[in-house]
């Protein structure tokens, strides 16, 4: 970040004591540390509540932790009211908190199932808002109507590619009703034991691509010779058209070759459009969406500002109906307690912290520590610990009950807020949550992620006001307004209202860029022969 960007306390006033809440944020009344708003310099004097002064020792950029108190090595460190991580030397106060004196360990956490669960205040049907979408014939809606070009093994991939540029947007303009022709192609498919849990997790992912709702249409394509065959993905998934028809599907090998293959599937789109262009957007209540809940490129204000204002949003469109599915299982690591506490039931508990428990033993055989993540963008804006990150991505799941866990790329039937386990890297994250049904995302972003992924748009959310002013072309809103005094309900009405602008047809930043082509990354667990 460019800290030009944030107004520099005066050198001259370094010796007269600063109220703390205009330079540093306290979180809680029990955190022992505060983040700066500002880079705090060496010698300035901070006014504490109760008249107490604290003095800065060490140059502390803005969104990084200044300590408030004494802190003994091996003792807590807290933020949120949370434990974040133990000391690892003497903290004294003034000082910066950051990996070079603060680190994970281990900590008691109250998995009490079900005591923070609150009843949801539901909108009677009659007033709950709507959105302009494409209604399916299972009742699903659809953000967007794209046909989709999938492929079921690498080999095919620059096949469905050529097959999705020929429907360029001079070519779709007699079509109105269709946003796109994409191509879903990925790096794998074959190398993989047949029927394993790499083949599973493929398998299922690439027929919930085909069965998301924001696809009206799709072909399948492969090589012909590949582990992961065409036809048996269509077998094992019942795949079929809304019509009852199974989708069509080629293969390289038995079209006689990449170039016939490209015309052949070009033909079949073609038969396609003006199947799908039938399809005109309606009004639809809000119940119809399926958020996915992504943060990257987290700061020290994701927790503060984006992500909890998000959470807020979330909130409302559970009210209304709707749901959002938060995921991430490496980045709730330490938080998880927060969400068992608003489990519905002892079984959705269970199925979480079993999800949790695999990823621990996962990483130990890897010989990785979940404390990899943060990475060190997230750590140069001020994220320290795996548990400071997971509090903080906890927090866009708002405050509504937890009703369901799903495993990665699972369909997602139950309505309100729900988890589905995925690793933190945001391509291989959404792709498990776009594959489960989700039909708009919304991410948000400290350090300036520019995600996109087609045929889901995403809607980037800036934590602070220095990063959407240098980046205001690839962020779409920005909640750093908090930080300046604008109401945490006020940012989460502008981010609900967002999401339904962007549901009826409004371009997101990534989409207007046309980003989203090359994001789809389906989970690999690494099994490769």
């Amino acid at each position: 970040m460019n800290l030009s960007l944030i107004d520099l306390p005066s050198p001259a006033n370094a010796a007269t004591p600063i109220p703390l809440p205009q330079v540093a944020i306290q979180l809680h009344p029990d955190d022992n540390v505060a983040i700066a708003r500002q880079p705090l310099l060496q010698g300035m004097t901070l006014l504490l509540d109760g008249g107490t002064t604290l003095h800065i020792r060490d140059t502390i950029p803005p969104g990084h932790k200044v300590a408030l108190r004494e802190v003994a090595a091996g003792d807590a460190v807290r933020r949120y009211g949370q434990f974040i991580g133990a000391a690892t030397k003497p903290i004294h106060p003034g000082s910066h908190v950051h990996t070079h004196n603060l680190s994970v360990a281990a900590f008691d956490k109250d998995y009490a199932v079900g005591v923070d669960v609150k009843p949801v205040a539901f909108v009677p049907d009659e007033q709950r808002r709507t959105f302009m979408g494409y209604k399916r014939g299972d009742g699903r809606v659809g953000t967007r109507n794209t046909i989709a070009v999938i492929s079921s093994v690498n080999c095919s991939a620059h096949t469905v590619r050529q097959i999705a540029a020929h429907f360029t947007r001079e070519v779709l303009v007699a079509y109105p009703n269709i946003d796109d022709v994409i191509a879903v192609a990925h790096a794998s498919g074959c190398g993989a034991r047949l029927g394993g849990d790499d083949y599973q997790l493929l398998q299922r992912t690439l027929a919930g691509m085909a069965n998301n709702p924001n696809v009206g249409g799709y072909i399948l394509v492969g090589l012909g010779c590949e582990v992961n065959q065409v036809q048996d993905l269509i077998n094992n998934y019942g795949l079929r058209h809304a019509s009852g028809q199974a989708p069509l599907s080629l293969t390289i090998q038995e079209s006689g070759g990449i170039r016939k293959t490209v015309q052949a599937g070009i033909e079949a789109v073609k038969a396609l459009l003006p199947l799908v262009n039938a399809t005109a957007r309606t009004p639809q209540p809000i119940s119809g969406l399926n958020v996915a809940l992504q943060c990257g490129g987290s700061d020290g204000w994701s927790g503060v500002t984006a992500n909890p204002a998000l959470g807020l949003a979330v909130d409302e469109l559970v009210r209304h109906g709707g749901t959002a599915v938060l995921s991430e299982t490496t980045e709730i690591y330490g938080a998880e307690h927060l969400l068992t506490r608003r489990a519905i039931n002892p079984q959705i508990a269970d199925k979480l912290l079993g999800q949790v428990r695999w990823w621990e033993a996962h990483t130990q055989r890897l010989n990785i520590e979940i404390d990899n993540n943060p990475s060190p963008g997230n750590k140069a804006g001020g994220l320290t610990t795996i548990y400071e990150k997971s509090l903080g991505a906890v927090a866009k799941g708002g405050n509504t009950p937890l009703t369901a866990v799903y495993a990665y790329a699972e369909p997602i039937t139950e309505r309100g807020m729900v988890f589905m386990d995925t690793p933190g890297y945001d391509p291989v994250s959404a792709t498990g949550q776009v594959a489960g049904g989700c039909n708009l995302i919304v991410f948000t972003t400290g350090r300036g992620s520019v995600f996109g992924f087609k045929p889901a748009p995403s809607i980037k959310v800036a934590t602070n006001s220095a990063l959407y002013r240098q980046m205001e072309e690839d962020m779409d809103l920005d909640a750093g307004k908090i930080l300046d005094g604008v109401p945490m309900t006020t940012m989460a009405a502008e981010i609900l209202d967002e999401i339904i602008a962007v549901a009826s047809g409004k371009p997101s930043k990534s989409e207007a860029q046309g980003v989203g082509a090359d994001e789809f990354n389906p989970w690999n667990l690494g099994g490769t022969l």
